[in-house]
């Protein structure tokens, strides 16, 4: 049944699309002698007409195209099976009530609710994003909760952009107060007194608000009660636009931290004495990773990367902070300390060694107590709360295993189930297993390999290879119901810990950045490489996809090895490395990939950029891009230009088709859009892939 000459699919298969004329500008760039040609660059102008309508005739193609694949609706009315079970996510003990998200099954957002005790039963709606809008593209993004518990302050965007704006509510009454925050971006909120801190950013012109440069961000004071007009200006920096604040209030009261940053793991701590209303004096100035974990009478403790790539908590003296005089609590281990908090008194450690995460208890002095006993080899995460909580929450996951919420009892070291997913399929249908491959360097990569149980592993069998590789984030054991009917068809859901990310500290996330990152490529073009050599799949059977910066992955790997993969599917991607840096948040990413406006690293951007290295006449993959309108952080201009360059340049039949999503952003939309996207991108892989639909 693999091939695509059956009946009823061979004439889809073969048809010619004819794309939308997308006319050429006569526009040249000289790169340090460099001429680069950007004969699209028109299509950077979202607010124009013609980019408009260039919009829609590509959406119409696509939808032209997809709507003729004749398993396309069976695909959706399973996934609408699948996504219809009760869930859980995210828990929180503040003051009486533990709060916890929860849906439904086909809500198209999930709902905060609320509850007394752990017994009690009687589960009461707190915050209902689903009623913020008619058309429900308001979305809920944040909580956060007043040090008494007496006030909650949510954030929400409009259409899945970037900007926030901030509520505040009653938690008593769930009356919501007059209070408005708006032109927020990157940037929660942290409450102190009678008000609260937050980065914002002074009101962009109407055609700037998505693409325009986000600079001289500022931290303010608002205080409940008055407008945002009357806030307090805290701190800026004049002399450096482009460098981006975290505001952060100590539970005690006592101080404000200041996370000065210009770019990934580039952090400068600054504080201000609160209660003496001291000037901002610098605290941390060593260029590294740095979190703050609690504020104590005798300092801040600190998750540092500097001196030490694997990571160590520190001890911090205001009044002396210099380097020398910081004080080691939990050493640097074999293990990545991935994160900690600071709860009743003890701090709570999460590690990961290799592919596996473990979480341990250790006292005010950095004794190690005990390890948590965790439901299996998965992915944690939570575990935050008040210095003085007695009791948090974790939420833990695995390929077998949905989120599932659990309290967890510090003193007694004791996890209880609070809150259970109720999937509808039997898990233990599919198997997982974990493999390390050589890439090109002969560098060890994981790569996580799930199938359905019972088929044979033969290079016939389809594979959707999915990659990140950037920014330290980590790819771990997770559960994902979106990619269940694939693994219900026979594929092999293929995910490799790409260099670039976090798998093994701060050293192997440096190993695919800046002048590393075809590290990253390669690590991921030698995953498919292990693939065939092992007789798992073929290259025409195998699907690659990747968001944002995978985007990019995808993006640079269909453009360098074409012949070695049937599909392409690069989602919210970065493909001009020449321009990203020139819009919205950008600029952000630098230190991550570089800039073009440097003579060294323009050198290696122009040899990886995905744009830039479309060749004419090649077979490139079948491709169906995708973007939203309301992406404010990928621009959907890469998405646009690199479209339009592939439909010019393309050999051959496979179809370079583009999918725009109205009124959603870089983080999605509601569950709708979700679902279709899936529906989407599964059924354009299963096409191109020659693969019959099983009932």
């Amino acid at each position: 049944v693999f091939f695509f000459l059956f009946s009823g699919y061979s004439h889809l298969y073969s048809q010619s699309i004819h794309y939308p004329v997308t006319k050429k500008v006569d526009q040249v760039d000289d790169y340090f002698g460099v001429k680069v040609e950007d004969p699209y660059r028109w299509l950077e102008d979202d607010n124009s007409e013609e980019t408009k309508a260039w919009v829609n005739a590509q959406n119409e193609v696509t939808e032209n195209y997809l709507e003729k694949i004749p398993y396309k609706e069976k695909i959706k009315q399973r996934l609408t099976e699948l996504m219809d079970y009760e869930r859980y996510s995210r828990a929180y003990k503040k003051g009486d009530y533990y709060y916890f998200y929860k849906n439904d099954g086909l809500q198209k957002q999930n709902i905060v609710y609320r509850q007394k005790g752990m017994d009690n039963i009687t589960e009461e709606v707190f915050i209902d994003p689903n009623i913020f809008s008619d058309d429900n593209t308001i979305r809920l993004r944040g909580l956060y909760f007043s040090i008494d518990n007496k006030y909650c302050s949510y954030s929400v965007s409009n259409k899945g952009s970037d900007w926030l704006e901030f509520y505040i509510i009653n938690t008593d009454t769930k009356e919501k107060l007059e209070d408005h925050i708006k032109w927020v971006k990157f940037s929660g909120m942290s409450w102190h007194k009678d008000g609260f801190f937050y980065s914002g950013y002074d009101k962009p012109l109407e055609d700037e608000k998505m693409k325009g440069i986000n600079e001289n961000q500022k931290i303010f004071y608002h205080k409940l009660g008055t407008k945002q007009s009357e806030d307090k200006l805290i701190y800026q920096d004049t002399e450096n636009p482009k460098i981006t604040f975290t505001p952060i209030a100590t539970d005690n009261e006592k101080y404000l931290i200041i996370s000065s940053f210009k770019g990934y793991s580039n952090e400068i701590y600054y504080y201000k004495d609160l209660k003496n209303n001291s000037e901002i004096k610098p605290l941390v100035s060593s260029h590294a990773d740095h979190g703050l974990v609690a504020s104590t009478d005798e300092g801040f403790f600190i998750r540092t990367s500097h001196n030490a790539p694997h990571y160590k908590l520190v001890l911090i003296d205001p009044k002396n902070p210099s380097e020398d005089k910081w004080k080691t609590v939990i050493p640097e281990q074999e293990s990545i300390m991935q994160g900690v908090t600071f709860v009743g008194g003890n701090f709570i450690a999460k590690f990961q060694k290799g592919t596996l995460m473990f979480v341990s208890v250790y006292d005010y002095n950095g004794k190690k107590l005990y390890d948590v006993e965790l439901p299996g080899a998965g992915t944690v995460t939570g575990f935050t709360g008040r210095n003085w909580d007695k009791e948090v929450f974790y939420t833990y996951t695995s390929f077998a295993q949905p989120p599932t919420i659990y309290k967890y009892d510090i003193i007694n070291n004791k996890s209880t189930l609070f809150k259970k997913s109720n999937i509808k399929i039997d898990i233990n249908n599919f198997k997982s297993e974990i493999i390390y491959y050589p890439s090109k360097d002969g560098t060890k990569i994981p790569l996580y390999i799930t199938y359905k149980k019972g088929i044979e592993l033969n290079s016939n069998n389809p594979t959707y290879l999915y990659g990140y590789g950037g920014f330290g984030a980590r790819i771990g054991p997770h559960f994902s119901i979106h990619t269940i009917p694939l693994l219900e068809q026979g594929f092999l859901i293929c995910m490799p810990g790409l260099r670039g990310g976090g798998e093994y500290g701060e050293e192997w996330h440096k190993a695919g950045m800046l002048e590393n990152k075809q590290n990253v490529f390669d690590d991921f073009i030698y995953a498919a490489k292990y693939l065939f050599e092992n007789g798992y799949t073929s290259p025409d059977k195998i699907g690659i996809s990747g968001t944002s910066n995978g985007g990019l992955l995808v993006g640079a790997c269909m453009t360098q090895k074409p012949e070695m993969f049937k599909v392409a599917l690069p989602f919210m991607g970065i493909y001009d490395m020449l321009r990203y840096q020139k819009f919205t948040i950008g600029h952000a990413w630098i230190t991550e990939f570089g800039s073009s406006d440097n003579k060294d690293q323009f050198g290696y951007l122009y040899k990886y950029s995905p744009l830039h290295n479309v060749e004419m006449d090649v077979k490139y993959p079948a491709t169906l891009i995708a973007t939203a309108d309301h992406d404010d952080r990928s621009l959907p201009a890469h998405s646009y230009k690199f479209a339009a360059t592939l439909q010019e340049k393309i050999e051959g039949d496979n179809p370079i088709l583009i999918s725009i999503e109205k009124d959603a952003g870089h983080g999605g939309g509601t569950l709708n859009n979700i679902m279709d996207g899936l529906t989407d991108s599964w059924s354009f892989l299963m096409y191109n892939l020659g693969v019959e639909y099983k009932e």
